[in-house]
């Protein structure tokens, strides 16, 4: 494998961490740690469209104040009256059924536990939570960065098959209606541009 394909599979891991990222409530560390900045480089690595999109999330994170976004995610992801866009699995694909909502969670687990990953005990939500959801996707990614880098084939592939399977029965069937909530709930561009950079991501990981 050429240096450039690594180096692409790096990039998708990059940018799969960074969309995570996102999901958490929004605060000066996003500029100090120039998350924005690292985003595009990455995205720029694949292709133009990642790109315009990347720099557009940037540009509304700095047009707006913070304390607006703030209001905006706690609409979106918190409210207890309702969020607009619930940003677990389960919700899209479970409502109110508590035996759905088990199975959700379940299999959720359990693709965490074959990829050998573990939710960080500080992470103070649940397992189906776009941020973790989209922070096992990079760590698959990466791992295959890291094989592909080094030759293993065996090890890509299956970091490959896992990524392929995870979308397939998680990210991907719940991708669509969350990102359109987010674009329809979204009160700044900053929630409606991430809504189209991140479906547009997860479905290029389709492949």
């Amino acid at each position: 494998m050429s240096d450039s394909d690594v180096k692409r599979i790096a990039a998708r891991a990059d940018l799969c961490r960074l969309l995570s990222a996102c999901y958490y409530q929004p605060g000066p560390e996003f500029a100090e740690e120039r998350m924005f900045e690292s985003m595009q480089t990455a995205a720029a690595a694949l292709d133009e469209g990642f790109a315009t999109l990347a720099r557009s999330l940037g540009d509304a994170f700095d047009a707006q104040p913070l304390d607006e976004l703030q209001i905006d995610y706690t609409r979106l992801f918190l409210n207890p009256a309702g969020p607009l866009a619930a940003p677990y699995e389960s919700a899209w694909l479970a409502g109110k059924d508590p035996m759905l909502f088990d199975e959700v969670m379940q299999s959720v687990l359990d693709s965490y536990r074959t990829g050998g990953y573990e939710v960080d005990e500080s992470f103070r939500d649940l397992p189906d939570h776009i941020a973790a959801e989209l922070e096992f996707l990079y760590t698959l990614i990466f791992r295959e960065a890291r094989a592909a880098a080094s030759g293993n084939d065996e090890q890509r592939a299956g970091s490959v098959d896992l990524q392929r399977r995870f979308v397939e029965e998680h990210l991907g069937r719940w991708i669509g209606p969350f990102t359109e909530a987010l674009r329809v709930g979204g009160a700044t561009a900053l929630y409606r541009t991430l809504a189209d950079l991140t479906e547009r991501f997860v479905e290029s990981e389709r492949v």
